[in-house]
């Protein structure tokens, strides 16, 4: 497993990668954003650790610019733990938000929380899932949107995966949370909504809308009315 890390922090970069090397993943760093963006750019990382401040370019900007050519997994690292920041992270494509400071093994478990999602148990049976334009590859994780790619995030693919599963069924939030991240949600959260809300823009760019929000349930995916739903 091969990680990138970006971070300016140099004593949290030796620490990080110290302790995730003794747990078998092999940690790149790099101490700016622009040498951080074409590293990551250029591929070979399971995962991408990327602190929120950093000389160069910042941490959203690096975030905003690798979403607009990749789908790696990136959690975020960064000291601003206000509600908005982590909003912000995830609204530009993070799969997962963690503040300093934090605990080694909690980043551990972050990390393999990240990586479950995008190797699922039976990954390696391909299967093609196509409901209302829009088509999923559960061997490659890849999505397409009238036959043109989507660049999801990882945890944006579970999310409409699921949907799809479930398509023209009312989906709770409680359900979805339990089914990604094993646990109830709370009424204050709004990290679904977010990562729902930033998919939606690239699953219905074509102006057909294709979740609904349930008032007092969730969400619904449905397969537009032209194709005789």
């Amino acid at each position: 497993m091969k990680l990138l890390l970006i971070d300016d922090d140099e004593e949290l970069a030796q620490l990080v990668g110290a302790y995730l090397n003794g747990h078998g993943i092999a940690v790149e760093a790099v101490p700016d954003g622009t040498q951080g963006l074409a590293r990551a750019i250029a591929g070979g990382h399971d995962l991408v650790l990327l602190d929120g401040m950093l000389p160069g370019l910042d941490g959203l900007e690096v975030l905003r610019q690798l979403r607009r050519r990749s789908s790696v997994a990136v959690i975020m690292l960064t000291a601003r733990g206000a509600p908005h920041d982590r909003i912000a992270g995830l609204d530009t494509g993070a799969d997962d938000y963690l503040a300093k400071p934090f605990t080694p093994d909690e980043l551990l478990a972050r990390i393999r929380a990240v990586l479950r999602r995008m190797q699922p148990v039976g990954a390696n049976k391909v299967e093609v899932l196509s409901v209302g334009g829009i088509k999923l590859d559960s061997g490659q994780r890849e999505a397409w949107l009238n036959e043109k790619p989507c660049q999801l995030t990882s945890l944006q693919f579970e999310i409409l995966e699921y949907l799809m599963r479930h398509a023209g069924r009312g989906v709770s939030r409680d359900e979805l949370t339990a089914i990604l991240h094993q646990r109830d949600s709370t009424p204050f959260e709004r990290w679904l909504d977010v990562h729902i809300s930033q998919m939606r823009k690239k699953i219905e760019a074509d102006g057909v809308v294709r979740i609904h929000t349930i008032r007092g349930v969730g969400y619904m995916f449905s397969a537009p009315q032209s194709e005789g739903q």
